[in-house]
């Protein structure tokens, strides 16, 4: 009875190991846009700089020169986060030497596509593409950046019935 238990009991952890490994072929790992993006608010939070910020609503432009809740403007990359478990195997991945490429062609997802280059292990600049598209709106943003240098945020908007409204933002610092 007792070799009978181990034995059960050794089916049992074999078994929820396969499992795990099958789990992970299942629901791969993409880049981690959050915490690359939280580890890059904290250390621009600690440094401080100070960021040339352009914002424009369709044309009108205003700039100033100020220090940044990285957190916040960070905020929408860390929302674009495509590791998502429903989203698990809807990306198309491809890779080189200096970038990373995934690309979602679902209509249930909204991040398109997510462009990481790199220069070595040191990233260069990451671009999101996210689409909204519905019977009522359709939103069309390019995120940018490229660290130590700048972000760049465009959105551009149509709700039904409106005008169309394009937004930028420029960090310069």
């Amino acid at each position: 009875m007792r070799n009978g238990s181990i034995l059960l009991l050794a089916i049992f952890l074999f078994c929820s190991c396969n499992g795990d490994r099958l789990d992970r072929k299942e629901h791969p790992i993409y880049f981690e846009l959050p915490a690359f993006f939280k580890k890059e608010a904290k250390r621009l939070t600690i440094a401080q700089p100070m960021v040339e910020k352009t914002v424009s609503i369709n044309g009108s432009k205003e700039q100033k020169k100020l220090k940044v809740d990285w957190d916040r403007e960070f905020g929408e990359f860390i929302e674009a986060d495509i590791n998502k478990a429903s989203w698990s195997g809807m990306f198309a991945f491809s890779a080189s030497d200096t970038s990373e490429t995934y690309i979602s062609q679902s209509d249930k997802i909204p991040v398109k596509q997510l462009e990481i280059k790199k220069n070595g292990n040191r990233i260069r600049s990451i671009k999101l593409i996210i689409i909204n598209d519905n019977d009522l709106y359709r939103s069309h943003d390019t995120l940018s950046y490229y660290p130590d240098t700048l972000y760049h945020i465009i959105k551009s908007q149509k709700i039904k019935l409106m005008e169309q409204k394009r937004f930028e933002v420029v960090g310069r610092f």
